[in-house]
């Protein structure tokens, strides 16, 4: 009996309202907002589903998404989710929608995020762009009203990221980006991912919050490296409208043309992944495998000696490829394709991880043609196109024996980001993140 009372108390805040006695359920520790969980977002999804289990050991935890799924019964088929509250919707979309339906998603969860920020009070948030704007804004308010602290994950800077894309009207662009400039002048913490998406943040919004930048994880299984690296040349992601995907179409044509032999494998959705079907269909040295898992995304990844990453120049201010880090963990070598004077040129530089080309169809064709003569020098082939071509394919018993700096497999990791978030979030430390050895990057 007084086990059944000393629970009620813990769960539920009795007081007296005009005399009136009134019980609410306690205000939870902490709520993670975030459209796309587990098991949507298979790799950062994991991250927030680990940052959940951990922190619910200690505190109470409310968790407010949207599934195409019954996630409670899921979690607990798979025994996860640890002790945290599930506060999930139905999703009314898929990716064949059609707008007006996707727009009448965003509502939905807009409306089910108040009311269960309402019903949860929690003392702090951790809110994401996913879904941009509306909703961490409607987290801004609700931290205003309420008292509560909030930490916004700024992995797309929104609308600037949206209208790269997509046209919008002048007048909701500029009410979009005033909403998304409050939420975070009024944060208590922001995280996103590149030093120009820090500096943007600062001059749009006026922020004096502090900032860490934190890498997007990636799935990494060391037994995966013990395969052969005997391809060449994968883009693997969203093949969308920001990746230049027509300019790397022609690029790959005139330098299969030319002559060249490197081998190209795509993997990954997207706009133009019937393009990319064509141009699979049309020469022998490209393969197209449609979208993968990220478990099967790793494991092409330490096949290949190679990674584009072509990315739009005006977007590198307000995102950044997610893919970039599991180029790194795998050993893969990158080929970003933008301006020398980009957030991404500059990383790939700082790490030492690969080359630039500028985003026209002659610069990539050169570099493409500079690769294929690095693979043939490193194979120790010179001479005729035969020998040429058979140094490039490799042979298949050749021993993968570029395994990554530990330091960097640990850093990259699922459980290093969701730890930090923990760090970040939860334990209310300095903001900061554990800083590599620039020697072993």
């Amino acid at each position: 009996m007084l086990r059944t009372i000393d629970s009620v108390l813990r769960a539920y805040s009795p007081f007296f309202i005009k005399g009136v006695l009134v019980i609410l359920p306690r205000r939870a520790d902490l709520a993670i907002v975030n459209c796309h969980f587990w098991p949507q977002g298979l790799v950062v999804g994991e991250s927030l589903l680990r940052f959940v289990e951990k922190a619910s050991l200690r505190d109470s935890v409310t968790v407010i998404t949207q599934s195409d799924m019954d996630l409670k019964k899921v979690l607990k088929e798979n025994g996860r989710g640890g002790n945290a509250t599930i506060r999930s919707c139905r999703s009314l979309t898929d990716s064949s929608s059609r707008f007006l339906m996707r727009v009448i998603d965003s509502l939905y969860f807009l409306l089910w995020t108040i009311a269960n920020l309402v019903i949860a009070r929690p003392k702090t948030v951790y809110v994401g762009t996913n879904p941009p704007m509306t909703v961490p804004f409607v987290v801004c308010i609700y931290a205003r009203l309420f008292r509560a602290k909030y930490y916004f994950h700024v992995q797309d800077i929104h609308p600037e990221a949206t209208r790269v894309a997509v046209p919008l009207n002048r007048v909701a662009f500029t009410v979009l980006q005033w909403l998304d400039s409050i939420t975070l002048r009024h944060a208590t913490g922001i995280i996103t991912l590149s030093p120009g998406m820090k500096s943007y943040i600062r001059e749009r919004s006026g922020t004096t919050a502090p900032i860490v930048l934190l890498d997007n994880p990636a799935v990494i299984n060391e037994d995966d490296f013990k395969q052969p690296r005997d391809s060449d040349v994968i883009f693997c992601g969203n093949a969308g409208r920001l990746q230049h995907i027509p300019l790397m179409i022609d690029a790959i044509k005139e330098y299969l043309e030319s002559g060249g032999s490197l081998r190209f494998t795509f993997a990954g959705g997207g706009v133009y992944s019937k393009d990319i079907q064509t141009l699979a269909n049309s020469y022998p040295s490209v393969t197209y495998l449609g979208r993968v898992s990220p478990d099967e995304a790793a494991k092409l990844l330490v096949r290949h000696r190679w990674g584009l990453m072509p990315i739009t120049d005006e977007v590198t201010r307000y995102a950044f490829p997610s893919k970039s880090s599991c180029y790194l963990v795998s050993g893969c070598k990158i080929l970003a394709v933008c301006s020398e004077t980009t957030s991404v040129a500059e990383w790939v530089k700082e790490k030492g991880c690969g080359v630039v080309a500028d985003p026209s169809v002659p610069s990539v064709v050169r570099k493409l043609k500079q690769i294929e003569e690095e693979t043939v020098a490193l194979m120790g082939r010179q001479g005729s196109d035969s020998t040429r071509s058979d140094a490039v394919l490799a042979s298949k018993d050749q021993v993968n024996s570029s395994l990554p700096a530990r330091e960097i497999l640990a850093f990259y990791s699922i459980e290093q980001h969701s730890d930090i978030l923990l760090d970040l979030v939860t334990k209310s430390r300095e903001l900061g993140v554990p800083a590599l050895d620039q020697k072993s990057v």
